[in-house]
């Protein structure tokens, strides 16, 4: 039986699921409030309707979804892995020990950039932005406003921290995210974003240190809210440096490239290990934590709402985000439309710094449309994949780009997510807190400067000889 001849698509065409992903994901995020499921799988419905228009059978369609998902199943694994962290770091007092020590350093005269550092820490502990703004975030929002602190430099200083420490987390969903759509290994694209991130937030650091020293002799030391956290943490817990290791060790670990599956899985029963030796926990109990979730119970309220998380079933809504989302970029390879809309792009990229910019402006779009995290990490991550191997540029390039603009930079996007979802927790305007997000503004100057300058740009012929070196 001969098969029917496919048309070849069109630019416009090949833009119609993505204005669709677009308009429908900014209307969620703006109006309706439904989450990102529903738009991804809006522009599916099209892109399916599209392939069909242009003589794709169902079955052919059927199979890319399939295909695009199949690229994602190590990282949902991780996914899973990650939430059984979670719950066996809280429960082996490992999380509740980086609080304690991380508050411990507060003082008035490096209050601000001490504010960046310590969000900074938790989100990489927890692997959550969110969390450690709504938490800790919030109470060094409280105890800054009552030393005499502007409200939106502590807002910058909190969401940078935040944001620097969820980039380079082997627990966050957005660079497991990231690294499984540029098809890179996650502790790989850790230690590759470490290039950026670093000096970026270094420079945020700095930059909060000697801003902050504006207003800190007026500051009053008032800790009252910190030293609840910190009774209610020694109540409840065990702490003691010991637990420090097991963190080293992820460091290590991740240093060191080592599988990440196998990795994660060794993280997560050194907690339950911790679990049973340093708090007196039953098997049964680290169970529990490490399947649905620690249950703390302080009755310190702050304290509990940090602490109250993980589980392998709390990974649901990420698995499913991922997987959609993965199915979108199989089915939009299939028909065509990444590789038109990349064709119509890359007419004027000549250079691989260009290339870079295009990708940074590709992610900024995306999230000023739409205001999603997920969606500037995916689709420029996927539409990008082939002209970086084509330009024997190593996918963690592109990894590291979609990550820190569609995590990091989509920040300065008033209207996104993790604007709104900040000014719900902080209590400050996006248009406020936005000149001090200090860290997301140095991390687009270094990427774009190291695109042009060709700094910390790997080939896959260089990861070739490493590789040959390393096995000879």
């Amino acid at each position: 039986m001969k098969m029917k001849e496919k048309k070849a698509i069109k630019v416009w065409q090949a833009f119609l699921p993505i204005i669709t992903v677009m308009f429908l994901g900014l209307m969620s995020v703006m109006k309706w409030k439904v989450g990102m499921v529903t738009p991804i799988i809006g522009s599916i419905t099209v892109a399916v309707i599209l392939g069909m228009y242009m003589g794709y059978g169902w079955e052919e369609l059927q199979s890319s979804l399939v295909q695009g998902v199949s690229r994602a199943l190590p990282a949902l694994f991780i996914m899973l892995v990650v939430g059984a962290i979670i719950g066996s770091w809280i429960a082996g007092g490992v999380i509740p020990t980086l609080i304690y020590y991380s508050l411990k350093m507060i003082s008035p005269q490096i209050f601000i950039p001490a504010v960046a550092i310590v969000t900074a820490m938790i989100a990489t502990a927890t692997g959550t932005s969110f969390t450690s703004i709504a938490t800790i975030g919030l109470s060094l929002m409280v105890t800054g406003l009552g030393m005499g602190f502007p409200a939106p430099l502590l807002a910058g200083a909190i969401i940078s921290g935040a944001y620097f420490g969820d980039s380079i987390s082997p627990l966050s969903d957005t660079t497991n995210l990231s690294s499984a759509m540029a098809g890179c290994q996650l502790f790989d694209v850790i230690k590759y974003l470490m290039f950026t991130g670093i000096p970026a937030f270094v420079i945020a650091v700095v930059g909060y240190y000697f801003v902050g020293l504006k207003f800190a002799s007026q500051a009053v030391m008032d800790l009252g809210t910190i030293e609840t956290i910190l009774s209610g943490l020694q109540s409840s817990f065990t702490i003691t440096p010991l637990l420090l290791l097991i963190p080293i060790i992820t460091i290590f670990l991740s240093i060191k490239q080592y599988p990440a599956i196998p990795s994660l899985v060794i993280i997560a029963l050194l907690g339950g290990l911790a679990a049973i030796v340093f708090q007196g926990a039953d098997i049964a109990t680290v169970l529990k934590s490490v399947t649905s979730g620690f249950k703390s119970q302080t009755e310190v309220s702050i304290v509990d709402n940090l602490l109250t998380r993980g589980g392998i079933t709390s990974m649901g809504e990420v698995v499913i985000l991922l997987t959609i989302a993965t199915s979108l970029g199989g089915i939009l390879e299939k028909i065509g439309a990444l590789d038109s809309i990349l064709d119509f792009i890359m007419k004027k990229v000549k250079t691989n710094g260009e290339l870079i910019l295009v990708t940074v402006l590709s992610g900024l779009a995306v999230g000023f449309a739409t205001g999603a995290q997920l969606l500037a990490i995916v689709l420029p991550a996927r539409m990008f994949t082939k002209e970086y191997k084509k330009r024997n540029l190593h996918p963690k390039n592109l990894a590291r780009t979609a990550q820190s603009i569609g995590t990091i930079c989509i920040n300065l996007v008033p209207w996104s997510v993790p604007c709104i979802f900040a000014k719900n927790i902080l209590g400050v305007e996006p248009i406020e807190f936005i000149p001090y997000l200090f860290f997301p503004f140095a991390i687009i100057v270094i990427i774009l400067f190291y695109g042009f300058a060709g700094i910390s740009m790997v080939s896959l012929d260089e990861e070739d000889s490493k590789g040959q070196l390393q096995t000879n």
